[in-house]
């Protein structure tokens, strides 16, 4: 593998401010990104990815290759929770099992943002339609998660499918991603161009914020790994990348662009800690948040943005000769 990808994805100033945002948290710093810029900074992203998702889609149009894209993220967002789930259950509580399995079946958006800004850096090209796979795969995971675990706990949980289907997608990272999405589609160029000192000029350094207030984050929540075990933060690494290699085998059957490709298998390996927890607090109050954010903010987040993107990245370009 190429050290060199690695190496320059880990000194990109974006990446190296998500450590800094840790090591405050180790020194005991006083640094922080006061409330509520945090939200602000991530509706902003949401809303500039959707945006520009959207604008190039009008461009692009429909094909065959989207369609594939779009169903293979939706297959892959219902298939990961129900493996996960039942390779979980051996060994934590079902209700655990579920949450879990919901966090590893749906998405990281800012992981997907960092990728988008990788292959910017390498002037390879992708597809704006990439967002609407994105903007798909945050909630079937949320329902399955939660059915599975109705399935095993009989009717203790007095939330309908319908209410749980209603949280997931109108959950505000759905919303904010899919309306961003909708509304860059039927944007002409003109009005596109004027958008763009807000949605292009200030993206990297707005990224950047928000990885300092990630890394505060993750550097906060990482105590509580302490108390997972070897096999949560084993099942952490090892089931994203399991699914990010499943995602580099089907692109490369179906013939997917690699800059799509990289995308969607950066979708495939990544795991939620925004949109899952919110949903689980309400629909599973039984499972313990303590487990699912963590590994997923500090460890397969962390992991992915260092070592997945670039390690994925050489792979579909090794197999595509």
């Amino acid at each position: 593998m190429d050290l060199n990808l690695i190496l320059n994805n880990f000194l990109n100033p974006a990446i190296l401010f998500f450590f800094l945002g840790m090591f405050a948290v180790y020194i005991k710093s006083d640094l922080e990104i006061p409330q509520p810029l945090p939200k602000f900074l991530s509706l902003y992203l949401l809303f500039s990815i959707g945006f520009k998702g959207g604008s190039e889609l009008s461009h692009s149009g429909l094909d065959g290759q989207v369609a594939i894209i779009l169903i293979l993220a939706i297959v892959m967002s219902i298939a990961v929770p129900i493996y996960t789930f039942y390779l979980l259950k051996r060994k934590v509580n079902h209700f655990d099992a579920g949450a879990l399995a919901a966090t590893y079946g749906s998405i990281s958006a800012v992981t997907f943002i960092t990728a988008t800004s990788f292959l910017q850096d390498l002037g390879v090209s992708y597809g704006g339609y990439m967002v609407a796979a994105m903007a798909l795969m945050e909630s079937p995971s949320i329902i399955v998660g939660v059915m599975l675990i109705r399935l095993y706990s009989g009717n203790g949980n007095n939330h309908s499918y319908a209410h749980i289907a209603k949280e997931a997608f109108s959950n505000g990272s759905v919303v904010m991603i899919l309306g961003s999405l909708v509304i860059g589609l039927f944007t002409n160029e003109s009005q596109a161009a004027s958008l763009a000192p807000f949605t292009d000029n200030i993206f990297k350094g707005m990224l950047t914020f928000f990885l300092l207030d990630m890394g505060l984050l993750a550097g906060k929540r990482i105590k509580a790994l302490k108390k997972t075990g070897a096999f949560l933060l084993s099942f952490s690494i090892l089931v994203p990348i399991f699914n990010a290699m499943v995602g580099i085998i089907l692109c490369y059957l179906f013939n997917i662009e690699i800059g799509n490709a990289l995308l969607l298998v950066v979708l495939f390996g990544s795991a939620s800690y925004i949109a899952v927890p919110a949903a689980m607090r309400l629909a599973v109050p039984e499972a313990n948040p303590g487990l699912y954010v963590p590994l997923s903010l500090a460890v397969t987040f962390p992991f992915n943005i260092i070592i997945g993107i670039p390690m994925y990245y050489y792979l579909i370009n090794l197999l595509n000769g």
